[in-house]
Protein backbone atom coordinates (compact mmCIF):
# COMPACT_ATOMS: atom_id res chain seq x y z
CA UNK A 1 0.00 0.00 0.00
CA UNK A 2 1.15 3.44 -0.77
CA UNK A 3 2.18 5.67 2.18
CA UNK A 4 -0.47 6.98 4.68
CA UNK A 5 -0.62 10.76 3.98
CA UNK A 6 -2.53 11.30 6.91
CA UNK A 7 1.08 11.89 8.49
CA UNK A 8 1.74 14.23 10.51
CA UNK A 9 5.02 15.31 9.00
CA UNK A 10 6.17 16.59 5.75
CA UNK A 11 8.40 13.92 4.06
CA UNK A 12 11.76 15.33 2.06
CA UNK A 13 13.18 12.90 -0.77
CA UNK A 14 16.70 13.15 -1.36
CA UNK A 15 17.47 11.78 -5.16
CA UNK A 16 20.27 11.77 -7.47
CA UNK A 17 23.19 11.43 -5.36
CA UNK A 18 25.25 8.37 -4.45
CA UNK A 19 24.79 8.86 -0.62
CA UNK A 20 25.44 9.52 2.75
CA UNK A 21 27.25 9.65 5.05
CA UNK A 22 30.92 9.74 4.40
CA UNK A 23 30.33 9.47 0.16
CA UNK A 24 33.39 11.06 -2.25
CA UNK A 25 31.16 13.87 -4.08
CA UNK A 26 30.18 17.06 -3.29
CA UNK A 27 26.78 16.52 -4.20
CA UNK A 28 27.41 14.24 -1.12
CA UNK A 29 28.99 16.75 1.29
CA UNK A 30 26.09 19.11 0.55
CA UNK A 31 22.93 16.61 1.12
CA UNK A 32 25.17 15.11 4.07
CA UNK A 33 25.23 18.31 5.75
CA UNK A 34 21.40 19.83 4.64
CA UNK A 35 19.66 16.64 5.26
CA UNK A 36 20.25 16.30 9.07
CA UNK A 37 19.47 20.14 9.51
CA UNK A 38 16.27 19.45 7.45
CA UNK A 39 15.29 17.41 10.09
CA UNK A 40 15.77 19.44 12.84
CA UNK A 41 13.53 21.64 11.47
CA UNK A 42 10.43 19.12 11.83
CA UNK A 43 10.25 17.22 8.68
CA UNK A 44 11.27 14.04 7.74
CA UNK A 45 13.72 13.28 5.46
CA UNK A 46 14.78 10.22 3.19
CA UNK A 47 18.07 9.80 1.07
CA UNK A 48 17.74 7.37 -1.52
CA UNK A 49 21.47 6.46 -2.83
CA UNK A 50 22.80 4.10 -4.66
CA UNK A 51 23.84 0.70 -3.47
CA UNK A 52 27.46 -0.01 -4.63
CA UNK A 53 28.70 3.37 -2.72
CA UNK A 54 26.83 1.98 0.68
CA UNK A 55 29.29 3.32 3.37
CA UNK A 56 30.36 0.45 6.31
CA UNK A 57 28.29 0.31 9.31
CA UNK A 58 25.50 2.59 8.44
CA UNK A 59 21.94 1.62 9.10
CA UNK A 60 18.82 2.96 8.07
CA UNK A 61 19.12 6.15 10.00
CA UNK A 62 21.62 8.11 10.07
CA UNK A 63 21.68 11.76 12.18
CA UNK A 64 17.65 11.41 12.33
CA UNK A 65 17.60 11.05 8.07
CA UNK A 66 16.24 7.48 6.93
CA UNK A 67 18.31 5.86 4.29
CA UNK A 68 17.71 3.97 1.40
CA UNK A 69 19.59 2.12 -0.99
CA UNK A 70 18.41 0.85 -4.39
CA UNK A 71 20.28 -1.37 -6.54
CA UNK A 72 22.02 0.00 -9.62
CA UNK A 73 25.17 -0.46 -12.08
CA UNK A 74 28.22 0.92 -10.97
CA UNK A 75 29.16 2.75 -14.67
CA UNK A 76 29.69 5.93 -15.34
CA UNK A 77 27.39 6.35 -18.41
CA UNK A 78 24.20 4.73 -16.93
CA UNK A 79 24.19 4.47 -12.96
CA UNK A 80 22.64 8.01 -12.15
CA UNK A 81 19.58 7.95 -14.73
CA UNK A 82 18.84 4.02 -14.14
CA UNK A 83 19.19 4.93 -10.45
CA UNK A 84 16.99 8.29 -10.54
CA UNK A 85 14.32 6.50 -12.84
CA UNK A 86 14.07 4.23 -9.80
CA UNK A 87 14.40 6.19 -7.15
CA UNK A 88 11.37 8.65 -8.83
CA UNK A 89 9.09 5.34 -9.35
CA UNK A 90 9.60 4.75 -5.07
CA UNK A 91 8.92 8.21 -4.56
CA UNK A 92 5.88 8.00 -7.11
CA UNK A 93 4.74 5.12 -4.75
CA UNK A 94 5.71 6.08 -1.14
CA UNK A 95 4.54 9.96 -2.36
CA UNK A 96 7.05 12.21 -0.63
CA UNK A 97 5.55 16.30 -0.23
CA UNK A 98 8.74 17.07 -2.40
CA UNK A 99 10.84 15.25 -3.98
CA UNK A 100 14.53 16.89 -4.49
CA UNK A 101 16.57 15.97 -7.43
CA UNK A 102 19.87 16.98 -7.42
CA UNK A 103 22.18 17.76 -10.44
CA UNK A 104 21.51 18.20 -14.15
CA UNK A 105 21.82 14.42 -14.56
CA UNK A 106 18.92 13.12 -12.18
CA UNK A 107 17.01 16.43 -13.59
CA UNK A 108 15.91 14.25 -16.75
CA UNK A 109 13.47 12.86 -14.28
CA UNK A 110 12.08 16.06 -13.36
CA UNK A 111 8.57 15.32 -16.10
CA UNK A 112 8.61 12.02 -15.70
CA UNK A 113 8.38 12.79 -11.55
CA UNK A 114 5.57 15.64 -12.07
CA UNK A 115 3.26 13.19 -14.70
CA UNK A 116 3.35 11.03 -11.26
CA UNK A 117 1.57 14.10 -9.35
CA UNK A 118 4.55 14.79 -7.11
CA UNK A 119 6.10 18.10 -6.27
CA UNK A 120 9.54 18.46 -7.74
CA UNK A 121 12.47 20.93 -6.57
CA UNK A 122 15.84 20.69 -8.77
CA UNK A 123 19.23 21.76 -7.21
CA UNK A 124 21.18 22.56 -9.87
CA UNK A 125 25.06 21.84 -8.67
CA UNK A 126 26.88 23.11 -11.85
CA UNK A 127 27.76 22.63 -15.74
CA UNK A 128 28.02 19.39 -15.81
CA UNK A 129 28.07 18.91 -19.31
CA UNK A 130 31.30 20.77 -19.81
CA UNK A 131 33.07 17.82 -17.76
CA UNK A 132 36.12 17.21 -19.87
CA UNK A 133 34.80 12.99 -19.35
CA UNK A 134 31.69 13.52 -21.15
CA UNK A 135 31.19 13.23 -25.04
CA UNK A 136 29.23 14.74 -27.41
CA UNK A 137 25.94 12.08 -26.31
CA UNK A 138 26.46 12.81 -22.80
CA UNK A 139 27.01 16.43 -22.86
CA UNK A 140 23.55 16.25 -25.24
CA UNK A 141 21.69 14.48 -22.43
CA UNK A 142 22.95 16.50 -19.61
CA UNK A 143 22.25 19.54 -21.62
CA UNK A 144 18.77 18.15 -21.76
CA UNK A 145 18.41 17.31 -18.54
CA UNK A 146 18.77 20.95 -17.18
CA UNK A 147 16.85 22.06 -19.82
CA UNK A 148 13.53 19.58 -18.51
CA UNK A 149 14.66 20.12 -14.60
CA UNK A 150 14.29 24.40 -15.11
CA UNK A 151 11.09 24.21 -16.89
CA UNK A 152 9.37 21.26 -15.46
CA UNK A 153 10.08 21.93 -11.41
CA UNK A 154 8.01 23.24 -8.73
CA UNK A 155 11.25 24.61 -7.25
CA UNK A 156 14.74 25.61 -8.81
CA UNK A 157 17.44 26.12 -6.94
CA UNK A 158 21.13 27.23 -8.02
CA UNK A 159 24.14 26.88 -5.56
CA UNK A 160 25.99 29.64 -7.56
CA UNK A 161 24.95 33.35 -8.51
CA UNK A 162 26.43 32.97 -11.96
CA UNK A 163 24.12 29.48 -12.05
CA UNK A 164 21.19 31.25 -11.04
CA UNK A 165 21.78 34.15 -13.43
CA UNK A 166 22.29 31.87 -16.20
CA UNK A 167 19.33 29.62 -15.77
CA UNK A 168 17.00 32.73 -15.32
CA UNK A 169 18.37 34.25 -18.92
CA UNK A 170 18.30 31.06 -20.47
CA UNK A 171 14.75 29.46 -19.73
CA UNK A 172 13.19 32.36 -18.07
CA UNK A 173 12.24 31.02 -14.88
CA UNK A 174 12.83 32.28 -11.28
CA UNK A 175 15.96 30.14 -9.58
CA UNK A 176 16.59 30.75 -6.53
CA UNK A 177 20.20 31.44 -5.36
CA UNK A 178 21.14 29.57 -1.90
CA UNK A 179 24.98 28.72 -2.16
CA UNK A 180 26.88 25.72 -0.54
CA UNK A 181 27.74 25.96 3.06
CA UNK A 182 30.81 25.90 5.14
CA UNK A 183 31.32 22.93 7.53
CA UNK A 184 32.72 23.90 10.84
CA UNK A 185 36.13 22.77 11.43
CA UNK A 186 35.65 20.78 14.05
CA UNK A 187 39.57 20.64 14.05
CA UNK A 188 40.94 17.97 15.24
CA UNK A 189 43.99 18.44 17.70
CA UNK A 190 46.14 15.02 16.92
CA UNK A 191 48.00 14.08 14.21
CA UNK A 192 48.23 10.35 14.18
CA UNK A 193 46.17 9.76 10.73
CA UNK A 194 48.49 12.35 8.91
CA UNK A 195 51.90 11.07 10.61
CA UNK A 196 50.37 7.66 8.88
CA UNK A 197 50.62 8.75 5.74
CA UNK A 198 53.84 10.07 6.05
CA UNK A 199 52.89 13.32 6.80
CA UNK A 200 54.05 16.31 9.43
CA UNK A 201 51.61 18.64 10.79
CA UNK A 202 52.06 22.33 9.02
CA UNK A 203 54.80 20.79 6.53
CA UNK A 204 52.31 19.99 3.51
CA UNK A 205 50.28 21.52 0.33
CA UNK A 206 46.93 20.17 -0.35
CA UNK A 207 44.16 19.35 -2.31
CA UNK A 208 41.15 17.52 -1.86
CA UNK A 209 39.24 16.45 -4.70
CA UNK A 210 37.81 13.24 -6.80
CA UNK A 211 40.82 12.16 -8.99
CA UNK A 212 39.15 13.42 -12.47
CA UNK A 213 40.33 15.59 -15.37
CA UNK A 214 38.04 19.03 -14.37
CA UNK A 215 39.90 19.00 -11.10
CA UNK A 216 43.83 18.96 -12.57
CA UNK A 217 45.60 17.68 -10.01
CA UNK A 218 48.15 16.69 -12.83
CA UNK A 219 48.77 20.48 -12.73
CA UNK A 220 49.26 21.10 -9.38
CA UNK A 221 51.75 18.15 -9.36
CA UNK A 222 53.83 19.95 -12.03
CA UNK A 223 53.79 22.96 -9.86
CA UNK A 224 55.07 21.44 -6.94
CA UNK A 225 57.76 19.56 -8.97
CA UNK A 226 58.78 22.98 -10.41
CA UNK A 227 59.58 24.81 -6.78
CA UNK A 228 62.86 25.79 -6.32
CA UNK A 229 63.16 25.46 -2.71
CA UNK A 230 59.76 23.53 -1.29
CA UNK A 231 62.36 23.32 2.44
CA UNK A 232 61.21 20.16 2.88
CA UNK A 233 57.33 20.57 2.25
CA UNK A 234 55.48 17.60 1.15
CA UNK A 235 52.01 17.16 -1.25
CA UNK A 236 49.36 15.71 -0.26
CA UNK A 237 46.78 14.70 -2.82
CA UNK A 238 43.16 13.57 -1.35
CA UNK A 239 40.50 12.21 -2.80
CA UNK A 240 40.49 8.97 -4.93
CA UNK A 241 38.46 7.99 -8.20
CA UNK A 242 34.64 6.27 -8.41
CA UNK A 243 35.98 4.89 -12.20
CA UNK A 244 39.31 4.56 -12.22
CA UNK A 245 40.23 5.40 -15.63
CA UNK A 246 43.44 7.00 -17.76
CA UNK A 247 43.41 10.20 -15.73
CA UNK A 248 43.49 8.46 -12.67
CA UNK A 249 46.16 6.41 -13.95
CA UNK A 250 48.46 9.75 -15.05
CA UNK A 251 47.51 10.94 -11.65
CA UNK A 252 49.33 8.26 -9.63
CA UNK A 253 52.01 7.59 -12.55
CA UNK A 254 53.06 11.59 -11.56
CA UNK A 255 52.96 11.00 -8.12
CA UNK A 256 55.16 8.10 -8.18
CA UNK A 257 58.43 10.07 -9.81
CA UNK A 258 57.95 13.15 -8.13
CA UNK A 259 58.85 13.53 -4.44
CA UNK A 260 57.60 14.76 -1.48
CA UNK A 261 53.81 13.49 -2.80
CA UNK A 262 51.64 11.43 -0.98
CA UNK A 263 48.26 9.97 -2.45
CA UNK A 264 46.45 9.45 0.51
CA UNK A 265 43.29 8.23 -1.36
CA UNK A 266 39.60 9.39 -0.37
CA UNK A 267 39.23 10.22 3.25
CA UNK A 268 36.42 11.16 6.01
CA UNK A 269 35.39 12.00 8.83
CA UNK A 270 38.33 12.58 11.06
CA UNK A 271 40.99 11.29 9.13
CA UNK A 272 39.72 14.19 6.62
CA UNK A 273 39.45 17.06 9.55
CA UNK A 274 42.94 15.91 10.30
CA UNK A 275 44.53 16.53 7.07
CA UNK A 276 42.33 19.95 6.71
CA UNK A 277 43.63 20.87 10.56
CA UNK A 278 47.77 20.50 9.80
CA UNK A 279 48.21 21.88 5.95
CA UNK A 280 50.13 24.39 5.63
CA UNK A 281 48.43 25.48 2.08
CA UNK A 282 45.20 24.44 0.29
CA UNK A 283 44.72 24.48 -3.00
CA UNK A 284 42.02 24.06 -5.62
CA UNK A 285 43.22 24.38 -9.75
CA UNK A 286 39.75 23.04 -10.74
CA UNK A 287 38.88 24.13 -14.42
CA UNK A 288 34.89 23.00 -13.01
CA UNK A 289 33.19 23.77 -10.02
CA UNK A 290 29.57 24.40 -9.12
CA UNK A 291 30.52 25.80 -5.62
CA UNK A 292 33.71 24.79 -4.08
CA UNK A 293 32.68 22.79 -0.88
CA UNK A 294 36.54 21.62 -0.49
CA UNK A 295 37.60 25.39 -0.56
CA UNK A 296 34.91 26.83 1.74
CA UNK A 297 35.84 23.83 4.37
CA UNK A 298 39.54 24.86 3.65
CA UNK A 299 38.64 28.38 4.73
CA UNK A 300 36.57 27.23 7.27
CA UNK A 301 39.88 25.80 9.18
CA UNK A 302 41.47 29.38 8.49
CA UNK A 303 44.13 27.68 5.78
CA UNK A 304 45.25 30.08 3.21
CA UNK A 305 44.12 28.99 -0.21
CA UNK A 306 45.15 29.58 -3.75
CA UNK A 307 42.55 28.65 -6.09
CA UNK A 308 41.67 28.60 -10.12
CA UNK A 309 40.41 31.57 -11.31
CA UNK A 310 37.49 30.01 -13.05
CA UNK A 311 33.98 31.62 -12.15
CA UNK A 312 32.87 29.54 -9.38
CA UNK A 313 35.85 29.91 -7.23
CA UNK A 314 36.13 33.68 -7.92
CA UNK A 315 32.68 34.02 -6.56
CA UNK A 316 33.88 33.00 -2.98
CA UNK A 317 35.24 36.40 -3.05
CA UNK A 318 39.14 35.74 -1.74
CA UNK A 319 41.64 38.27 -2.33
CA UNK A 320 43.23 38.71 -5.90
CA UNK A 321 46.24 37.08 -5.12
CA UNK A 322 44.89 33.77 -3.90
CA UNK A 323 43.92 33.59 -7.67
CA UNK A 324 45.98 32.34 -10.24
CA UNK A 325 45.08 31.49 -14.56
CA UNK A 326 43.98 27.96 -14.36
CA UNK A 327 45.74 25.87 -16.31
CA UNK A 328 48.63 27.90 -16.02
CA UNK A 329 51.79 25.60 -14.26
CA UNK A 330 54.41 28.68 -14.45
CA UNK A 331 52.07 30.99 -12.72
CA UNK A 332 50.85 28.18 -10.40
CA UNK A 333 54.59 27.15 -9.33
CA UNK A 334 55.06 30.83 -8.25
CA UNK A 335 51.92 31.30 -6.43
CA UNK A 336 52.86 28.10 -4.29
CA UNK A 337 56.34 29.70 -3.44
CA UNK A 338 55.07 33.27 -2.40
CA UNK A 339 52.13 31.60 -0.70
CA UNK A 340 54.62 29.72 1.28
CA UNK A 341 57.14 32.63 2.01
CA UNK A 342 54.79 34.74 3.69
CA UNK A 343 52.50 32.37 6.25
CA UNK A 344 49.14 33.14 7.62
CA UNK A 345 49.79 35.34 11.42
CA UNK A 346 46.94 33.75 13.88
CA UNK A 347 44.68 37.36 13.56
CA UNK A 348 44.41 36.57 10.32
CA UNK A 349 43.14 33.20 10.33
CA UNK A 350 40.92 34.06 13.18
CA UNK A 351 39.10 37.19 10.98
CA UNK A 352 39.04 34.39 7.81
CA UNK A 353 37.13 32.29 9.96
CA UNK A 354 34.59 34.66 11.03
CA UNK A 355 34.16 36.52 7.38
CA UNK A 356 33.56 32.89 5.42
CA UNK A 357 31.33 31.55 8.39
CA UNK A 358 29.28 34.40 8.36
CA UNK A 359 28.64 34.85 4.41
CA UNK A 360 28.48 30.24 4.07
CA UNK A 361 26.78 28.81 7.12
CA UNK A 362 25.07 25.49 6.89
CA UNK A 363 22.37 26.88 9.16
CA UNK A 364 21.71 29.68 6.85
CA UNK A 365 21.43 27.32 3.65
CA UNK A 366 18.84 25.04 5.71
CA UNK A 367 16.76 27.75 6.41
CA UNK A 368 16.68 29.03 3.04
CA UNK A 369 15.77 25.86 1.65
CA UNK A 370 12.92 25.33 4.46
CA UNK A 371 11.39 28.52 3.63
CA UNK A 372 11.78 27.46 -0.22
CA UNK A 373 9.68 24.00 0.60
CA UNK A 374 6.84 26.28 2.50
CA UNK A 375 6.10 28.00 -0.68
CA UNK A 376 5.60 25.10 -2.75
CA UNK A 377 3.48 23.66 -0.18
CA UNK A 378 0.67 25.76 0.26
CA UNK A 379 -1.57 23.04 1.36
CA UNK A 380 0.32 21.92 4.53
CA UNK A 381 1.51 23.70 7.02
CA UNK A 382 5.75 24.27 7.64
CA UNK A 383 5.76 26.75 10.62
CA UNK A 384 4.53 29.90 10.77
CA UNK A 385 6.55 33.09 9.07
Amino acid sequence: MPADKSKSKVNIMFLGLRGIPKVQGGIEKHVEHLAPLIVDRGLSVEVVGRSAYLPEQVGKKWQGVALTWLPCPKNKFFETIFHTFFGVCRAAWTRPDVLHLHAVGPALMTPVARLAGLKVAVTHHGYDYNRDKWGPVAKAILKAGEYLGMKFANLRIAISKDISTTMKTRYGVDVHFVPNGMPGSGASKGAERIEAFGLKPANYIMVAARLVPEKRQLDLIKAYARMSNPGGIQLAVVGGSDHPDEYEKKVRIEADKTPGVVMTGFQSGEALSELFANARLFVLPSSHEGMPIALLEALGYGLPVLASDIVPNKEIGLCQRDYFPVGDINELTKALERKLADPMNAETKREQIERFHQMYGWDTVAEETFRLYRGILHEKCLGSE
